[in-house]
């Protein structure tokens, strides 16, 4: 099951890359940004999105190679700042970075503050339950006594609350605390994007497991300041991306059993 999920992200991917690039900004000469430099917020915690390397200590992921290839189609400077998640959709609506990519769930509430590009993977929602769990995902939220841990601020704590109700959600700060709490049986079930889980299922291999369905698909977009002219040259780059195959490597080297980097090796 674990290759075939790693695969439908794979091509979840794909197929979303498809639709980028859209009527605006056509031609490259109209989206040519002359050099400039772009602020890019980035967690360096989020597999395999963007992270410190073990190897190396430099930073590397996803979000690192896809933003170097697009400046390189619509020339700019990318220009990395680590920032906590808690309060990077803020900081990119006040302004205080031109971008965000950081895994960032596309959705209404967001978009009211910030502009997003077009969306360039879809990512399921799962239940991470301990390895001994014998219960259904179902029967899990459906016991009145069930809490469920997962990390502030995230789709993934609007999906708890759907779930079981704020009172019998606990949100932690980092994913791998929510994680930590319920290997120690703190929380029942850990509710998270399936990318990361199959990092945190790596690492505590015999301690925790994905179960049931998909919760909820959502699609994953940069994010801009609402007036932002970037919004279109990116999406006319997203589109390139797509149509020269760098995409489908990127896909292929960080969602799929290429990539072997788990938590563990983050220390």
């Amino acid at each position: 099951m674990k290759k075939l999920r790693i695969l439908t992200a794979f091509m979840a991917l794909a197929m979303v890359a498809a639709a980028c690039g859209g009527d605006e900004g056509t031609s490259a000469e109209g989206n040519d940004l002359g050099g400039r430099e772009v602020t890019v917020a980035v967690e360096n915690a989020y597999l395999p999105f963007n992270y410190i390397d073990p190897s190396t200590g430099e930073a590397a992921g996803w979000d690192y190679e896809a933003w170097d290839a697009i400046c390189a189609e619509i020339n700019c400077t990318p220009v990395y700042v680590e920032a906590a998640w808690e309060g990077m959709i803020q900081s990119v609506a006040d302004g205080l970075y031109d971008a965000a990519a950081d895994g960032i769930t596309i959705t209404d509430d967001r978009a009211e503050i910030v502009a997003f590009s077009d969306g360039y993977i879809d990512i399921e929602q799962r239940i991470m339950v301990r390895i001994d769990e014998e219960r259904s995902a179902d029967e899990i939220t459906g016991d009145s006594s069930t809490v469920l841990g997962t990390q502030k601020g995230t789709t993934n704590f609007e999906t708890a609350v759907g779930l079981v109700g704020e009172p019998r959600v606990a949100a932690f700060d980092e994913f791998g605390f929510a994680v930590q709490a319920l290997i120690s049986g703190d929380v029942d079930g850990v509710i998270i994007d399936e990318t990361a889980g199959q990092g945190y299922v790596g690492e505590n291999a015999d301690s925790v497991k994905l179960i049931g369905d998909s919760l909820s698909s959502d699609q994953l977009g940069f994010i801009f300041p609402l007036d932002s002219e970037l919004v279109a040259p990116v999406n006319y780059a997203l589109g390139q991306l797509k149509d020269n195959g760098t995409l489908d490597s990127l896909a292929a080297k960080y969602f799929s059993e290429n990539f072997t980097i788990t938590y563990d090796d983050l220390g």
